[in-house]
């Protein structure tokens, strides 16, 4: 097993059962407790566990929520996949919605410049990704700005998107289950972004495999209010099919 792979199992067993502990992941995977040492320090780094005594703890569990940048250096080269998928979800014109998050953040600075489109956001740095592309009218949405992750949020945010219809809204999520739904760790990104979806036509979730069955304080939604959730390979196939099953389309890019 690569290290990457066996990073991506220890989180994953880390988010399960809400701590790793060295002794027991190097006798499960028959490796020293120096490489079990090296890969928690790695993910770490990646912002999505915090070293304690003997072991680590994944960031949710302890009340962080990290910022953008350390956000956005997790888990990249999925979801520039996942980004690009979304894409083709994007129509030629008409009038979308980027919610905030550095997935959706992504898709904003791949929408082509020549596209006739209305584009509504909260989100600051997917406003400075497309205000001077020709055939995009910018709409921002105002309100007080959240500075974990750069967005309109509280009353103003949520008077605006009362009175705006959008073809597709593109959302993000810090997590996502069959059981609690779309969550997200602050209720006033939860008001926005419910408000978002039912500003929508049809929605489209953009999240990585590490957010499902992952989930935080406030929830913004169930995930029948999602048309399609637009994921990466790493999702458990179970899960996938689980969700497939509350009528919402997977893609896995």
């Amino acid at each position: 097993m690569y290290a990457e792979e066996r990073q991506r199992a220890i989180l994953k067993q880390a988010r399960q059962n809400g701590r790793v502990d060295v002794a027991t992941l190097a006798a499960a995977f028959e490796i020293t407790s120096e490489t079990v040492r090296r890969d928690l320090t790695a993910l770490e780094r990646s912002g999505v566990v915090r070293r304690v005594h003997g072991g680590a703890i994944p960031v949710e569990r302890l009340g962080i929520e990290q910022g953008l940048d350390a956000r956005d250096a997790v888990m990249s080269a999925e979801k520039d996949r996942i980004a690009l998928a979304a894409l083709e979800q994007v129509p030629a014109e008409g009038a979308i919605l980027l919610d905030a998050g550095t997935t959706v953040g992504r898709l904003a600075n791949l929408i082509p410049a020549d596209r006739e489109l209305t584009v509504v956001t909260p989100s600051l740095p997917n406003a400075f990704a497309l205000a001077n592309r020709p055939g995009i009218t910018l709409m921002l949405v105002g309100g007080r700005l959240r500075g974990h992750t750069m967005a309109s949020v509280d009353s103003w945010a949520l008077s605006a998107l009362k009175d705006t219809y959008v073809d597709v809204a593109f959302i993000g999520a810090n997590g996502l289950s069959v059981d609690r739904g779309l969550t997200t760790p602050d209720t006033a990104e939860a008001m926005v972004k419910r408000a978002a979806i039912a500003s929508a036509r049809r929605s489209v979730l953009l999240a990585d495999h590490t957010k499902v069955c992952n989930d935080h304080f406030a929830r913004f939604g169930e995930l029948e209010d999602v048309d399609t959730l637009i994921t990466d390979t790493g999702i458990d196939a179970r899960m996938a099919d689980e969700i497939t099953r509350t009528g919402v389309k997977v893609i896995a890019v």
